[in-house]
């Protein structure tokens, strides 16, 4: 079902192409299909990577239902939109989806919102509002996305074992490009950028919350060695 939906992008993203049957058996061996047809066993990296970009996706729909600004919310479903975008390339392989036009949208989003925040001053614990803990979780979750990515990239430099391997569960013979696809460096500066652009959002949300009485007013800050902050040295 993961891969399913990724693979309208397939044949000239044919609308007609993109609604497949929910149920259809053909994983049942433990492979699934790639948006080129190939196969590919389910415990590759290529389908883990896969599902940890399907999960940050989902969590940032969990925080869309709670009350965001217009401002924060029409940027989480952009980034939703190019979350799909880029699980669609990694189920193409040599394909690119994903424009380097929307790493430098990140960028600009980031400075947007960091120039209204006030400078930290210790490092913050995951927190605050509901809102913005969740907000957190996405963070770490596209964190987890981003090394997946990585090792997907440089297993790709050696060649793809999963898709031979899926292939040959499937009594098929090796897809034609087995060797590998490189992942894009857009792909790869996407999540390392919306990381930092999700750290921000978390505290602009607990900012915005506490403003409205929402949750605590100061930013859960991290105490070291279980000192009270600020507390000084004898």
């Amino acid at each position: 079902m993961l891969v399913n939906g990724y693979r309208g992008y397939s044949r000239e993203c044919n609308v007609a192409n993109r609604l497949s049957s929910i149920v259809t058996r053909t994983g049942d061996d433990g492979s699934t299909g790639l948006g080129d047809g190939t196969r590919i066993d389910k415990a590759s990296l290529r389908v883990a990577c896969l599902g940890d970009i399907d999960e940050l996706n989902s969590h940032i729909g969990l925080l869309l239902t709670e009350e965001l600004t217009p401002e924060v919310r029409s940027d989480l479903v952009a980034i939703q939109h190019d979350l799909f975008d880029l699980g669609a390339e990694i189920c193409l392989p040599g394909r690119i989806v994903l424009p380097a036009q929307r790493v430098l949208a990140l960028d600009q989003r980031l400075a947007h919102y960091n120039d209204r925040l006030p400078r930290l001053q210790e490092f913050i614990l995951p927190g605050g509002s509901r809102a913005s803990a969740l907000a957190h979780v996405c963070r770490t979750v596209c964190r987890r996305a981003e090394r997946s990515l990585v090792a997907l990239a440089t297993q790709q430099s050696a060649g793809d074992p999963g898709r031979a391997a899926g292939a040959a569960s499937a009594g098929v013979g090796p897809p034609a490009g087995a060797g590998g696809h490189p992942i894009s460096a857009t792909a790869c500066q996407y999540c390392n950028r919306l990381s930092d652009l999700l750290f921000v959002l978390a505290r602009t949300i607990h900012r915005h919350d506490a403003a409205a009485g929402q949750g605590p007013g100061a930013e859960p800050q991290w105490q070291p060695q279980g000192r009270p902050v600020g507390a000084r040295d004898e």
